[in-house]
């Protein structure tokens, strides 16, 4: 059986250095090699150390093999089996996507500044760039947000054929914390579905998920689906949201509809955006 791979770009910010302890407390329990990767940016270095390419590339290597030694102090005897740092230079999210796809990466756990304000053109931001091109699952872990054993996941499904696949994945996860599984679909009113016809969907999913902390919860909003999610995840105490990345499912239409209102779910949790199964 081949190694979990788990990649975890970082530019040294607090933000990504957030999204590197959930990388590792991740890959303890997958066993996992993590990689840590960072794309060079010779502008941002030119202002921070005012030397030449390769003293600062010197300098940077070196503060990526001391953050590799501080990961394997904490966690290689907690399982994970491997940690390495690797530079490659280009144009950062294509870099990134492209290393994931050549080296088979199983997951990307990256930082994100969170939506504070969405005005700001979240879609945008690099994280959710990473999330449109790549072939491999994205975990986004919020600034403030520091990992904690998730107690409960929220996947919020359309109930399509993949879900059956995608939900397998969050059922692996969540067994390592012995989780609680919310599979939610959230309607609204210009889609709503009956209760009998979620009854029959939630019968067609149920042989594929063998979990039993596994809930199945039917919502209608009045709003678009994010703002649904948001409530749910509140009232329900949910830790990660997860969704299957798919051409036409809520996930696509959460991101380019109606950026103006504010969503504070992806402030406070994690997304987890299952793009292969």
């Amino acid at each position: 059986m081949s190694t979990f791979k788990i990649l975890c770009p970082t530019d040294f910010s607090e933000c990504s250095l957030n999204a590197l302890e959930y990388a590792a407390k991740l890959g303890e329990k997958y066993k996992a090699e993590l990689i840590l990767f960072h794309v060079p940016s010779m502008e941002d270095y030119k202002k921070l150390f005012q030397q030449p390419k390769s003293g600062a590339l010197d300098f940077v290597q070196q503060k990526m093999n001391n953050l590799v030694d501080e990961v394997l102090f904490e966690s290689k005897d907690k399982g994970l089996r491997k940690c390495v740092a690797v530079l490659e230079e280009g144009e950062t999210v294509k870099t990134i996507v492209d290393y994931a796809k050549n080296h088979k990466v199983d997951l990307i756990v990256m930082g994100t500044e969170g939506v504070n304000d969405i005005k700001t053109n979240f879609i945008g931001t690099k994280s959710s760039n990473v999330i449109e091109l790549a072939e491999t699952d994205v975990l986004m872990v919020p600034r403030k947000v520091f990992f904690k054993p998730p107690r409960k996941f929220v996947y919020a499904s359309d109930y399509l054929e993949e879900d059956k696949l995608a939900v397998q994945k969050v059922v692996e996860m969540a067994g390592f914390y012995d989780s609680e599984i919310d599979i939610v679909h959230v309607g609204t009113r210009m889609k709503a579905i009956d209760k009998a016809l979620h009854q029959t969907m939630v019968e067609e999913i149920k042989p594929f998920i063998r979990y039993e902390k596994t809930s199945y919860v039917l919502k209608t909003f009045r709003d678009e689906v994010g703002l649904g999610l948001e409530n749910y995840l509140l009232t329900a105490k949910g830790d990660i949201l997860v969704t299957l990345s798919k051409k036409k499912t809520w996930f696509d239409q959460l991101f380019t509809k109606n950026l103006s209102k504010k969503m504070s779910y992806f402030i406070n949790k994690p997304l987890w955006v299952i793009k292969r199964v």
